[in-house]
């Protein structure tokens, strides 16, 4: 789908353009930004606001010159920041006749399916009333990781979840390069590309700022990810004059990632998305084969070894003999249990455990291909 006829777009706008390079929340940019998002609602576009620069700004707000490691100061400056974020987006939609809402976000909210459903179910009803929702990780709670990844994997994983046409990240770079325009003065930008192609993450690779988490590398894989559920994702400059408007007419600005023709189910696309799995479970030769040339349910008579503490309808991986990732999906057994039926016919599973709960370790239907 061009940029033209999209109908609901997620824009992600990164930390180092929020606040200016960490001198502050920047106003100024926002209404901007905010005028242009203005402009793609009246033209009947819905649109989801993924938005760094709370830590950033609760930084600032703290006093802090360089950002902590501790998770509690991380909370902290979060919470600290997110104070100015709502009031700034608060005011600079008003001026415009929009009501916004604050939603923030936990891995668990999207890893587990219920309360995925529930998300999903609270943002389009947001976009039904049009109301613009502004989404950020909820910081201030998360123990085992202050990230997703970053909010470009926010953006992605959001844009999945309420099957947006387009994923639009606004970045301090112009797109993506073939190399670091900032090492090399020759780099070139590149303009089109297919999201997932293998060589666009080598030519990605690289740290992003001080402020933020993510670099060209978390943009590049948001847009193998947004891809799943067929979005396509533009990475372009944020401060370029109204870069949303001029993508939206579909003007060639930054670097425009297409997404293949073949898209997932929403159910395979949340099994795809999952950041974090409770396990994995290692398949001979004739199991991946199967899976990937066939498309079948994965049997216990297929799995040689299992990792991890799982239990029956978590996510598990399944890995090849040599480690790569060849699928995912809702196991039926636990890891104990698992362990018991390692190399068993589906028919002897009864005779092994005293009961049988499925023939399938994992059935096609709750089961993806990586």
């Amino acid at each position: 789908m061009t940029m033209q006829d999209a109908r609901r777009v997620v824009v992600k706008i990164g930390s180092t353009l929020i606040t200016n390079h960490g001198e502050g929340v920047d106003h100024n940019a926002i209404r901007d930004w905010v005028r242009q998002i203005a402009r793609l609602r009246s033209a009947g576009v819905e649109v989801l606001l993924v938005s760094s620069g709370a830590i950033a700004e609760g930084m600032l707000r703290l006093g802090w010159k360089k950002r902590p490691h501790e998770v509690n100061q991380l909370q902290a400056a979060a919470a600290v920041g997110q104070m100015g974020l709502v009031q700034v987006y608060e005011s600079a939609f008003s001026a415009h006749g929009l009501r916004t809402a604050q939603v923030l976000l936990t891995h668990d909210d999207l890893a587990d399916r219920k309360r995925y459903l529930n998300a999903r179910s609270t943002l389009t009803t947001l976009l039904g009333l049009g109301v613009i929702p502004v989404i950020n990780e909820n910081d201030t709670v998360v123990t085992d990781e202050i990230k997703f990844g970053d909010n470009d994997t926010l953006g992605a994983l959001v844009t999945n979840l309420v099957e947006a046409d387009w994923l639009i990240i606004l970045t301090d770079q112009q797109g993506l390069y073939d190399s670091d325009p900032r090492k090399n003065p020759s780099a070139t930008l590149i303009t089109h590309a297919n999201a997932g192609d293998a060589e666009l993450e080598t030519m990605a690779g690289g740290a992003g700022s001080e402020l933020g988490r993510g670099g060209m590398l978390t943009k590049v894989l948001a847009a193998k990810r947004a891809a799943l559920s067929g979005a396509g994702t533009l990475i372009a400059y944020g401060r370029e004059a109204d870069v949303l408007v001029r993508l939206r007419a579909g003007e060639s600005i930054g670097t425009r990632l297409a997404a293949k023709a073949l898209t997932l189910d929403a159910r395979k696309a949340w099994l795809a998305g999952h950041l974090k799995t409770a396990g994995s479970v290692t398949l001979d030769d004739g199991a991946v084969r199967v899976l990937r040339a066939e498309g079948k349910s994965l049997l216990s008579v297929g799995v040689i070894a299992v990792e991890g503490q799982f239990e029956r309808g978590e996510v598990v991986s399944c890995r090849t003999a040599t480690g790569e990732e060849v699928a995912r999906g809702l196991i039926n057994y636990s890891a104990a249990e698992t362990v018991k039926i390692l190399r068993c016919p589906s028919v002897d599973i009864e005779a092994r455990l005293g009961y049988i709960a499925e023939p399938e370790l994992m059935h096609r239907n709750n089961l993806v291909l990586i």
